[in-house]
């Protein structure tokens, strides 16, 4: 099956023609699903701390018995950090 066909279109690249920070997860997604691991962190280098991020956050809301923030808020940045560092060298080279 051919996911591109399902994938949702980047607004800020069919209307000013640039891509934005997040352009790239839903084809670094579909690689990991189909086991290119090394491709899918080329394609989005921030896709597997942006996965860690979110599975600490649904054990933040399923385990009420232990405390998340700070590894949250660690992801958060070292994810911000990634995307943001990235971005700038995707649209420079």
């Amino acid at each position: 099956m051919d996911l591109e066909n399902y994938m949702i279109p980047c607004m800020n690249k069919k209307l000013f023609g640039i891509d934005c920070p997040g352009c790239g997860t839903q084809r670094s997604l579909a690689l990991l699903l189909n086991g290119e691991f090394n491709a899918a962190l080329l394609q989005f280098p921030a896709i597997y701390t942006t996965l860690l991020l979110f599975g600490f956050l649904g054990l933040h809301f399923i385990d009420k018995s232990r405390d998340y923030h700070k590894i949250i808020i660690g992801l958060a940045i070292i994810n911000a950090l990634i995307i943001i560092i990235s971005y700038i060298y995707k649209i420079t080279y």
